[in-house]
């Protein structure tokens, strides 16, 4: 081993104590970051406890909601009787597999998507061809002998995963349209792209939602209806795209004016010189942005109560209201969807920073 090269950290005998007396300056440096890491330390242990009892000792496991009444700690048992419920809603007790087969295969698919050596044309075909397609077969039936179940039976987890992740998917290059639009140099493009992104952006999503469940079928001609929940979806593509447009925006503004100087002096098109140079660029300054933005949808799925459908907070609340268990585990039905509300959003967040790894993104 040559005398220049640096040993890792985790066998360097000189970095150990160095990250020792780093870690013991940043928590007990001074008396008040001392005071304060004890306190923090106190009140995080107290919490552990609390809530180990809650969840484990005082708990109940076994019984019903007579066994609940008598405990002071959760009660799993309520879970255990509607969590099926919780997870599909109203959708077909005995043609629940399906939602259930339906909602795996959209996450294996998810996970696969996430690896960078799989992204290309063959990834998008996949999902537009095939993986779209059997998802909607899967929930909708109605052919190869699956029996029909219309969208209005459709709710939990699996619809709130479409209104997110599917909306935000066709958001996405719509967003990216509309900041070129509003960054265009072309007057008429220009401002129809900053008309649509102030107006949409100027009202609250659920005023667009409530106009697209209420207000849109009023100026359908006589006979024609469109289904609630496409027109929820498209709601929600609309609103989001004006959002991703201005994160965009933002992005493109940070790239320096000589890369689009360079893909002219080579001779490329506009075109070229966006899709080569300027925008994976400016895409990759914004993944923190975007990858909040995409949590934030994901969790305002539930604004899709006020016109009627069931997602998945809606499904939870609708359980609680049971009069067999009314009142006895209110606070175990709301845990458990901030649970998974937690666990995806923090999927999120971690997939955000790996993106920043792999594409070498500084902010320095």
């Amino acid at each position: 081993m040559s005398d220049t090269q640096v040993l890792p950290a985790a066998i360097d005998p000189v970095a150990r104590p160095a990250r020792r007396s780093e870690w013991r300056a940043a928590y007990f440096g001074t008396p008040g970051n001392a005071l304060t890491t004890l306190v923090c330390g106190a009140v995080i242990l107290l919490i552990a406890k609390l809530a180990f009892g809650w969840l484990f000792l005082d708990a109940v496991f076994d019984g019903g909601a007579d066994a609940c009444k008598q405990s002071s700690g959760a009660c799993w048992p309520f879970l255990a009787d509607k969590l099926r419920y919780m997870l599909f809603g109203f959708y077909p007790f005995e043609e629940q597999w399906r939602p259930l087969v339906a909602l795996c295969l959209f996450l294996g698919a998810c996970c696969v998507s996430m690896v960078p050596r799989v992204w290309g044309r063959g990834l998008l075909l996949a999902w537009a061809l095939v993986i779209l397609p059997v998802l909607y077969v899967l929930m909708a039936g109605g052919i190869f002998g699956l029996t029909a179940v219309p969208t209005s039976k459709w709710g939990g987890l699996p619809l709130s995963f479409m209104l997110s992740f599917v909306g935000l998917a066709f958001a996405l290059p719509l967003g990216i349209g509309l900041a070129l639009a509003r960054a265009s140099h072309l007057p008429a493009i220009r401002v129809l792209g900053v008309g649509f992104i102030e107006l949409v952006r100027g009202v609250p999503l659920i005023s667009i939602l409530f106009m697209a469940a209420v207000m849109l079928p009023l100026f359908m001609p006589d006979g024609v209806t469109i289904d609630k929940l496409l027109r929820a979806q498209v709601a929600i593509i609309l609103f989001a795209a004006a959002y991703i447009a201005e994160i965009v925006r933002g992005g493109l503004q940070d790239v320096p004016t000589g890369q689009y100087e360079a893909g002219r002096a080579l001779g490329l098109h506009y075109w070229q010189v966006m899709f080569k140079i300027v925008l994976p660029q400016a895409l990759k300054k914004v993944i923190p942005a975007l990858v909040s933005l995409f949590i934030a949808f994901f969790q305002d799925t539930t604004l899709v109560t006020i016109i009627g459908l069931l997602d998945f907070l809606d499904t939870v609340r609708t359980a609680l209201r049971d009069p067999d268990w009314q009142g006895i585990a209110v606070l175990e039905g709301y845990v458990f969807a901030a649970a998974v509300y937690f666990v995806f959003s923090a999927l999120m967040g971690a997939y955000s920073r790996f993106l920043e790894r792999h594409f070498n993104t500084s902010y320095r």
